[in-house]
């Protein structure tokens, strides 16, 4: 027993952290420990002269290392087949794109006490969409005279990615920007504190991030020409000599942990700390992620993963979030879509849209008020609210990128319950995965099951069985609540290799650490009929309201939801 080997994931999400420590030979979660960032609202910094800006102080990632990694440690002391000189890896994932500036050492300007107030010397959290107008202007650009750039990246570049955030910077803080030796993705500046190597020019920068987010492909060299830069700002193209040539999959070792962080920790100086990743990637590659299986990660966004060997030649996919080898598993296309918004709409429909006696009843059942309003819920059939919504509360990632795209909700009347939007919120979020896979599966993306990950799918069984329904087919669940961090420990293990009792590939680590929960959620024959049918008139609202080429009118819409509504009532 003493021979056991272990492996930490350490997941930063957008509103805290968390620590995975995972017996590497089973994929037994031995302890986790969580950090809520402090700062902010829930961990997000905004500002209320710009909703379009979401950023984090690093000093939350430093305190959030020290808080998570030395709680699981004391956690799992307790466990009597757990030995600390047994970890053998640390693996790391974060949001993205989330670049920061930083100086000459690789330490953030927000630690400079003359930045350490300005927001723009903050990490650019990857829902800060405040650079959507440099995204049109990278993308006008690049479909003009370098094509390949965005044709990788479904036909446009996003306000959530690397460069329009540093343009944007650039346009609205020169000071910030001249101060700023370079940038770095949230997923390098972690393992590079760790390992005491996080100068710029020492960093091994991730694949994912890099190959997903800053268009960097082999195929051109790395990341785009300096040409290419100069023309969007001279100033971008001098910054690009100081970024970076080339990016690492994440079972690369980053290094060893730096003495001082060992010590600082309580572990031994051996552990090695894998390159780094983001963390949807990971939550598929917790989720035993393979060809032909997509994993769906459902928090507050959802990012849909996709693999495909690299051996087989795979086509431009218009309106996904990239295509890039290796940014999930070494030796695999890495396909990434997803929606910018999920749980956070209906996080934002809860606390801005719950009547008093609603958070009186649940106060009285001792239920959240997430819980009180999927029970409530429940009691409606496909189509008998007579409402239908769009998904766009914060733009659309996949497939119109159009970060300027809202919510809509249509049918309501003075008996329309608040309940009844919560279910056609959800029903909108359904059919906006929907959307994904009709594109993928139009591009010969075989997708042979589904399995789902995140916090929503533990918790709400109705909006598993609205997306098995709309979907038209099973969705299984991965048996880990904390499927990124776990990803991570797979690529700690990974990283770790042979020598230090690890594995020497990440698909014989899943074989052993990845599991899926017994629960499988089928389609109601019945349901699926009903959501057909509203299918296609969300499709008409997404075409019309999303799209410069729609040619009709919506005066059969209300008349259809009426029908479907009253219908399903008399049945």
């Amino acid at each position: 027993m003493g021979d056991k080997k272990f492996s930490i994931g350490l997941d930063l999400g957008t509103n805290s952290m968390r620590a995975l420590l995972v017996d590497i030979s089973t994929g037994e979660e031995i302890a986790t420990e969580v950090f809520n960032y402090e700062k902010g609202e829930n961990g997000v910094i905004t500002d209320p002269k710009n909703p379009n800006i979401a950023r984090q102080h690093p000093i939350e990632y430093i305190k959030g290392i020290e808080v998570c990694i030395k709680g699981v440690l004391k956690k799992a002391k307790k466990n009597k087949n757990f030995n600390v000189e047994n970890i053998i890896g640390i693996g790391i994932d974060t949001t993205a794109s989330t670049p920061l500036p930083v100086d000459k050492n690789g330490e953030p300007l927000a630690f400079h006490k003359e930045f350490k107030n300005n927001i723009n010397a903050y990490a650019w959290l990857w829902k800060d969409h405040s650079s959507y107008a440099e995204a049109e202007e990278i993308t006008e650009l690049a479909s003009k005279e370098y094509p390949e750039y965005v044709n990788k990246y479904g036909g446009k570049y996003s306000s959530e990615w690397f460069f329009s955030k540093i343009l944007h910077c650039l346009r609205v803080d020169k000071k910030v920007f001249d101060a700023a030796y370079s940038w770095v993705e949230c997923s390098d500046y972690i393992p590079g504190v760790l390992t005491g190597k996080q100068k710029p020019q020492e960093l091994k920068r991730n694949i994912c991030a890099a190959g997903h987010k800053g268009m960097y492909n082999p195929l051109w060299g790395g990341l785009p020409c300096k040409e290419f830069l100069t023309k969007l700002s001279p100033e971008l193209g001098k910054l690009r000599d100081r970024l970076f040539e080339k990016a690492y999959t994440a079972d690369t070792p980053a290094g060893k942990i730096s003495k001082e962080w060992a010590r600082k920790l309580g572990l031994h100086e051996n552990v090695i700390i894998a390159v780094g990743s983001v963390d949807a990637h990971l939550g598929a590659v917790g989720s035993g992620i393979k060809p032909g299986r997509l994993v769906k990660i459902i928090g507050t966004s959802t990012c849909d993963m996709a693999v495909l060997p690299n051996t087989k030649k795979l086509p431009d996919i218009p309106g996904v979030c990239g295509i890039v080898d290796g940014s999930i598993l070494p030796g695999y296309w890495g396909i990434e879509a997803g929606q910018s918004a999920v749980g956070d709409i209906f996080n934002w429909f809860v606390k801005k849209n719950t009547p008093y006696e609603y958070l009186k009843e649940a106060a009285k059942k001792k239920i959240s008020i997430h819980e009180l309003f999927m029970k409530k819920a429940m009691r409606f059939k496909p189509g008998e609210t007579g409402l239908l919504a769009l998904d766009w509360h914060n733009g659309n990632r996949t497939i119109l990128i159009d970060p300027l795209l809202t919510g809509l909700i249509i049918g309501e009347t003075l008996q329309t319950k608040p309940e009844e939007i919560y279910r056609t919120l959800i029903e909108a979020t359904a059919f906006g995965a929907k959307v994904i896979i009709d594109r993928l599966e139009e591009y010969n993306i075989k997708i042979e099951e589904i399995v789902a990950c995140g916090g929503i799918p533990d918790k709400n069984p109705l909006l598993m069985q609205i997306y098995a329904d709309v979907l038209g087919r099973p969705i299984k669940i991965s048996a880990s609540s904390q499927t990124s961090a776990l990803g991570a420990a797979i690529f700690g293990a990974v990283a770790a290799g042979k020598e230090l009792g690890g594995y020497s590939s990440c698909e014989e680590a899943q074989e052993k650490m990845c599991h899926l929960k017994n629960i499988v959620y089928n389609p109601i024959p019945e349901n699926k009929n009903v959501y057909s049918e509203l299918f296609a008139l969300y499709k008409e609202l997404h075409d019309i309201f999303g799209t410069k080429e729609y040619k009709g009118n919506l005066f059969h819409i209300m008349k259809k939801l009426l029908s479907l509504k009253m219908g399903m009532r008399r049945g």
